[in-house]
This record gives structure tokens, C-alpha cells and sequence, in this order.
């Protein structure tokens, strides 16, 4: 029958939520691990979880939220990040805000670190940044693991290995996943496991997948019981439905937003016209769309009956909102 069985709907790891839970909850240790061992090349034997959230230096700034961020034995600092969904992007391909959204974790991470008195820059410990991406970032590149660190332009001799940032692509395991599980390495495993998990066509090779290490096993048996439980599900069917509707929203105002800017634009060009379009349309449908997911998956969990304080934690909003809400009507 396997880890996930074939009748069960399986919710998907690479959602950031499910993927958080997956490596934060107390008795993941052991997949914790064994992904950052197949992340590093080495055997990491030891981990600890940190805050999952940079505080603000201004109280006026939006928080930073990592979905994994942790320490390893010597020291070491990773940033786990699932990306499922594709940022807003210009259409050069370049997918910028991706790369440079890694970029700034990395260094905000790296630079966060305490010192006492003059620091020691060479005591600084090393900081990966790993983002995981169910859309193509680098589509020139054949690989589906992308590294980088800080070298010389011309000799490729390193600066230092202070800091590396790690793109893993799950959009290419198309050849990866009809493997022998036998002959996949342990990061082809863990991709294939939160690539495929959801999907029931590939339930066999992800059960194989699962059975042929401790630590998949554990993050299986976490994902077959998160799938289980009411209130995660009710939580994952909020957040879809507020990206479909924040994705429709977008669309709609982009358009309008466009048809403006071809308007407004016509005087210096219809391909400066469209340009300002998709900008304005861009920065009004985040606008739109700001507040409304917490909201909703807070009214679905207060139907479900769940106590205030754990769906304060749970979605973020404001105590004050939360029983306001409570006292809305079904």
C-alpha cells in the first residue's frame, strides 16, 4: 500500500506551508536533516530551527518571513525557501525579482549575525540561502541545481565561502523522476518526493522514493498526517482560494490598467503605452489583494471552531480583528 496511500488526496509539500510544517514541526528533526545533507554533500548530525521572521528595525516595514530558518553543527546558516508559485516578473526572462529576492535573504541573513564589541569578519559563520522553485529560473542552464558563490570574474578563483546560494528547479525532474529510485542521488529523491507527492500518478515511485531513506520516511508520515487533519486542509483550501482569486483580481486590473496605459501612452508610443499598463496593473492588483487571504482562512477556521489564540497564530491578523470576526454571522 505505501507511506501515501493511492486513494488519499495527498496535500502538496511544495506548498511553503506544507513545506514549513514538514521541517519545523518538533519530530521533523530527522527530515530536517537528511535534506540539508542532501542539500550540503555532507552528513549534517545536528540542527536547530530558529524564528522563522528578521524582527524590523522600523515598525513601519514589512517583516521578513523564512520559511526555514535554521542552524546546522558547525555553526553554519540555512535559509530553506518553496517558491511554488511564479513571482511577478518583466518578460525578459531574467526572472530578477526570484534571483535578487534569494540574493537578499542571504546577505540580510548573513549580516544579521551578533557580534560583541569590534567584529571579527573572518568569524563569521557561513549562510546558505536555498530556494526551491516549481518554475524554470535559469532555462538555458540543463541542470536542475544551480550554485553560486562569490568568485573572480575572469580566473573563477573564490573570494571566500562565506555565503552561497543554492536554486533548486523542480520544473526539470521530467527525466529525473523515471529513474531507477536506486540510481537518484538523495537531492533527486527529496525533489522528486516534493514535486510528485500530490500528484496519484506517480504515487508508486514517491512511495519507493519515501521507503529508501530514514529521513523521507519521517517527512511521509508527516505528510500523510498534516493530509489528514481538517484544520490544515481547511487552511490550504483558504489560501488557494485566495490566490485564485487574487490571480483573477490581478488579471482584471492589468488589463484595465493596460488599456489605460495604451490610452495615456499613444502620444509616445503603443509600446510605451502597454508597458505603463501591466506596471500600474501589477501594483494595483497587490494592492487589492493585501489583506484578504488571512482574513478568509481566519473565518474558515473560526467555523471549524478553533480557538482564537491558535488562529491568531495561524494566519498572523491582529487580536482585535480576529473577534471582530468572531462575531460576524456564518
Amino acid at each position: 500500500m505505501g507511506i501515501l496511500p493511492i486513494e488519499v488526496d495527498i496535500l502538496p509539500p511544495c506548498d511553503d506551508r506544507i513545506f514549513k510544517l514538514l521541517l519545523t514541526a518538533p519530530d521533523a528533526k530527522p527530515a530536517l536533516m537528511s535534506l540539508l545533507s542532501a542539500i550540503l554533500g555532507r552528513k549534517v548530525v545536528d540542527v536547530v530551527v530558529h524564528a522563522n521572521e528578521v524582527p524590523n528595525s522600523d515598525v513601519n516595514e514589512k517583516g521578513e518571513r523564512f520559511d526555514v530558518n535554521c542552524k546546522i553543527d558547525d555553526g553554519s546558516q540555512v535559509n530553506l525557501e518553496m517558491q511554488l508559485h511564479n513571482m511577478p516578473e518583466y518578460r525578459d526572462g531574467q526572472r530578477k525579482n526570484t534571483k535578487w529576492r534569494g540574493v537578499y535573504y542571504l546577505t540580510d541573513l548573513h549580516s544579521s549575525q551578533a557580534s560583541k564589541g569590534l567584529p571579527r569578519y573572518d568569524n563569521l559563520v557561513r549562510t546558505y540561502q536555498v530556494t526551491f522553485c516549481a518554475y524554470n529560473v535559469f532555462p538555458h542552464l540543463p541542470g536542475f541545481v544551480n550554485s553560486f558563490s562569490l568568485r573572480h570574474d575572469e580566473t573563477n578563483e573564490l573570494l571566500c565561502d562565506a555565503i552561497q546560494i543554492i536554486f533548486v528547479e523542480l520544473s526539470k525532474l521530467e527525466e529525473i523522476v523515471k529513474k531507477p529510485v536506486s540510481e537518484m542521488t538523495d537531492l533527486e529523491k527529496w525533489s522528486v518526493f516534493f514535486r510528485y507527492a500530490q500528484d496519484p500518478s506517480y504515487r508508486a515511485t514517491v512511495n519507493e522514493v519515501i521507503e529508501s531513506e530514514e529521513g523521507l520516511q519521517v517527512a511521509g508520515e508527516m505528510l500523510m498526517s498534516i493530509s489528514k487533519n481538517e484544520t490544515e486542509r481547511a487552511i490550504f483550501r483558504s489560501r488557494k482560494k485566495y490566490e485564485w482569486d487574487a490571480v483573477a483580481s490581478m488579471k482584471v486590473e492589468m488589463d484595465e490598467a493596460r488599456e489605460e496605459g495604451r490610452v495615456e501612452g499613444r502620444a509616445e508610443g503603443r509600446a510605451e503605452g502597454i508597458a505603463i499598463g501591466e506596471e500600474r496593473g501589477v501594483k494595483l492588483g497587490e494592492k487589492r489583494g493585501r489583506n484578504v487571504r488571512n482574513r478568509e482562512i481566519a473565518q474558515n477556521l473560526i467555523k471549524l471552531g478553533l480557538p482564537l489564540d491558535q488562529i491568531i497564530i495561524a494566519t498572523g491578523i491582529a487580536r482585535e480583528e480576529a473577534e471582530q470576526l468572531s462575531h460576524i454571522p456564518n
